[in-house]
């Protein structure tokens, strides 16, 4: 079939035209060629296509009928070459993405928001899951592209680093009022007079006549309601690991599966909860969090996308990537 699709071409312009001459004029070949190749398709398909008389040319039964078809296909390929210079022309395509519901929130919506708005024809789908669970599901090829903290990958897979994030321990000034309180009258010391002087982030980070205060900052890790991503969480694996190499041993740890309420229960006095520090700005800067600095600070990390390099022929991924990737294509930085 192939073989003979330049044949079809010629045999339906003579069709269409209903004159070898005109079809020749048509495709810009000769006559003489016109007829060969008519005379070809005719011997491949062992049938008599038309009759050829001084007035032109007329379809035998055979010759409709394949005429029909050859109509309807070339009219198909016709309309898949429309769409596909469509597709060019407007950056019609689709893209997957994958991110954990804070990555979502916290960076990847702000990239969302440009490109939609350089690339509006584009589908977009996007899926909520952890890190791991993402990176499953690009392995699975049932995403284009997650945007992932960083950890180990298959060697199948590609990381871009996109920023770098830093974690730290939050909570409301009144929780930790509350919570030296309790300590002090468990162990029976004298009350400090800051605690109830406004004074929490003095007494925190102490002028240098201060030489005591009630805990350290070690000490309220291992006592206080400490709130962290569940367990098997890259982040969490991330603390876990700094707790080790710092000999932190938290006492009592509430697992909750989302950064954002991490933030939000420590903003209504439900304990420390670890955080990053790029989500937490707003509510930092507010005042309704204090950041708690440990002497040795939780290594940094990145975030950045992943996906197979098996996907770089998906036109939307490069589009969108060569966007994250220069930052004046931006209209606000993170």
């Amino acid at each position: 079939m192939i073989d003979n699709l330049n044949n079809y071409r010629i045999f339906l312009a003579v069709a269409e035209t209903g004159s070898i001459s005109r079809a020749a004029e048509r495709l810009y070949i000769s006559q003489p060629a016109v007829s060969k190749s008519v005379k070809n398709l005719e011997d491949a398909l062992s049938v008599h296509l038309m009759e050829r008389s001084s007035r032109g040319v007329k379809l035998t039964e055979q010759g409709q009928l394949l005429f029909e078809h050859l109509q309807e296909a070339f009219q198909s390929i016709r309309m898949a070459e429309d769409e596909l210079r469509q597709a060019n022309d407007l950056g019609i395509g689709e893209l997957r993405i994958g991110a954990s519901t804070s990555l979502c929130r916290n960076i990847l919506l702000s990239y969302l928001s440009d490109f939609i708005t350089r690339f509006p024809h584009i589908k977009l789908s996007i899926t909520c899951h952890s890190t791991l669970t993402t990176v499953r599901r690009l392995e699975e090829g049932k995403i284009d592209l997650g945007l992932i903290c960083e950890t180990t990958l298959p060697d199948k897979l590609t990381y871009q680093p996109l920023q770098e994030i830093h974690d730290t321990f939050v909570v409301n000034p009144a929780y930790l009022e509350h919570f030296f309180v309790r300590e002090q009258a468990a162990e029976h010391t004298v009350e400090n007079p800051w605690l109830f002087a406004g004074n929490i982030t003095s007494l925190l980070t102490p002028d240098p006549g201060f030489t005591e205060r009630p805990l350290s900052i070690t000490e309220i890790l291992e006592r206080c309601n400490l709130m962290l991503l569940e367990r098997g969480n890259v982040t969490r694996n991330h603390l876990e690991h700094y707790f080790f190499q710092q000999n932190i041993q938290p006492g009592q740890v509430l697992d909750v599966n989302n950064m954002d309420l991490l933030i939000d229960f420590a903003k209504i006095g439900m304990g420390v909860s670890s955080v990053v520090k790029e989500f937490a700005k707003e509510a930092l800067s507010e005042g309704s969090l204090i950041e708690l600095s440990t002497p040795v600070p939780v290594p940094p990390r990145t975030v950045g996308f992943c996906y197979s390099p098996q996907r770089r022929s998906n036109p939307s991924l490069m589009k969108f990537l060569d966007l994250c990737g220069d930052p004046s294509l931006r209209s606000s930085s993170l």
